[in-house]
């Protein structure tokens, strides 16, 4: 994950983000909108407010783009930390663990970050997922 600046031109953040179990193993190839895919989704959203649930200090995103990640809020995708998205876990096991679908981020950093770009930042998910390259709006915009 990059978080930038583009005001002032700067990298605030650069990290590792975990992706979605049934989105692949050691690379993200499978993506999904639908509910319980358990993968994760491409394309823009817009942040949401925060909110403190199982993974802690966590936060809404909304998908912008109906074909692709429109349902993020029913599927309960948000962005949050989780100890598999952690250097020590990759340590372990040779790669990051897998969320639910969600961008899961290393604990150390989750709320800093998500207090920089919480209620109205754009989250751009990618992939050279040939299907959401070609038929993304955004993208043909």
């Amino acid at each position: 994950m990059w978080v930038l600046d583009m005001t002032n031109n700067k990298v605030l953040f650069n990290t590792v983000v975990a992706h979605g179990k049934n989105t692949g193993s050691e690379f993200a190839t499978k993506f999904s909108n639908k509910v319980n895919s358990l993968q994760s989704s491409l394309g823009f959203y817009v942040t949401g407010e925060t909110y403190y649930g199982k993974n802690g200090y966590s936060m809404f995103i909304d998908g912008m783009e109906k074909q692709f990640n429109s349902k993020a809020r029913e599927r309960y995708v948000v962005v949050h930390g989780a100890n598999y998205a952690n250097p020590a876990f990759v340590n372990k096991l040779g790669r990051l663990g897998r969320s639910y679908g969600c961008p899961a981020l290393p604990t150390a950093i989750n709320d800093d970050i998500i207090n920089v770009i919480k209620n109205k930042s754009v989250i751009y998910i990618h992939s050279a997922d040939k299907a959401y390259l070609k038929d993304s709006e955004m993208i043909k915009a």
